[in-house]
């Protein structure tokens, strides 16, 4: 007999690619980590979909995989920033695994029925029109991760600071740029982010660094815009600090991410980040989705 829940919380975490993106889509290795900003879903008792942008793609999909029944689904970010946009967090991942697991507790009584993780995946894939997936797993399985051909590997992680760099960016034209190279492009370039994702925990600040230069040289390729002057000028100044920091993600806007390995600098990088107008965004490393 199913056992029902009245009431029923899931907060799923966010995500900040570290080094990888790109390559990830080719099947190569990536680090990924959870953070405190992220989406939770409340059901209740009802009929009812809301979602804080009216965009109900991903969760109605969601819950149709995973057969939820009739309920109130209202879903709200967790932990939200105030900024003009959105920061590239990946809400529509968190979104899709709040869902995957409001719903199948919702419609089972519990959550320890087999794993929703390779649902989720291709649920977020399906709506989204492709994607490596890592921003799901790295959602229900939280931390920092080095994901590496279906095994995910716990790895330590310095502090972190993130920044907005004033503008949000679409990730899906530059995922079908990237995809358009020709395969000899691509190989060199995987190759050599599969070989920063492994030197990461040892030489954080170096890889960040590398990282940046190889993916400002294959944008330039395809023909993207990777780095804006405002995601340049953040470099910049985490050079200036001792650090380094690259776009986390797809580029073009939304947010970098540093590594400034001296406490009282990464301060002082994040103070002189706001006098110019970017704004630094705390963020905590967060554990995987959580059920209330």
């Amino acid at each position: 007999m199913k056992r029902v829940r009245r009431h029923i919380e899931v907060r799923a975490p966010g995500k900040l690619f570290l080094v990888g993106e790109y390559a990830a889509l080719d099947s190569a290795t990536a680090v990924v980590a959870a953070i405190d900003r992220g989406v939770r879903c409340r059901v209740r008792a009802g009929d009812h979909l809301d979602t804080p942008d009216g965009d109900t793609r991903f969760v109605e999909a969601a819950l149709r995989a995973v057969r939820a029944p009739t309920r109130q689904y209202l879903f709200e970010a967790w932990n939200p920033v105030d900024l003009p946009g959105k920061p590239g967090f990946g809400g529509s991942a968190a979104a899709v695994v709040a869902a995957c697991v409001a719903g199948h507790v919702a419609n089972l009584g519990r959550a320890d029925e087999g794993s929703l993780e390779d649902t989720a995946v291709e649920v977020h894939r399906q709506v989204q029109g492709g994607g490596s997936g890592l921003d799901v797993r790295s959602c229900f399985r939280g931390g920092v991760h080095r994901f590496a051909r279906g095994a995910a590997t716990p790895i330590q992680c310095p502090e972190l600071s993130v920044v907005w760099s004033g503008a949000s960016a679409a990730t899906g034209p530059r995922v079908a740029a990237y995809k358009a190279l020709p395969f000899k492009t691509r190989a060199p370039f995987t190759r050599r982010s599969d070989e920063l994702t492994a030197a990461f925990p040892q030489h954080p600040v170096e890889v960040l660094e590398a990282a940046r230069v190889l993916l400002v040289d294959l944008a330039r390729q395809a023909g993207l815009v990777y780095e804006t002057p405002a995601l340049a000028r953040i470099a910049e100044l985490a050079r200036d600090h001792g650090g380094a920091a690259k776009p986390s993600g797809a580029g073009g806007g939304d947010v970098a991410v540093a590594v400034i390995p001296d406490s009282e600098a990464r301060l002082a990088f994040e103070a002189r980040c706001d006098t110019e107008g970017f704004t630094p965004v705390p963020v905590r490393i967060a554990p995987g989705v959580e059920l209330d």
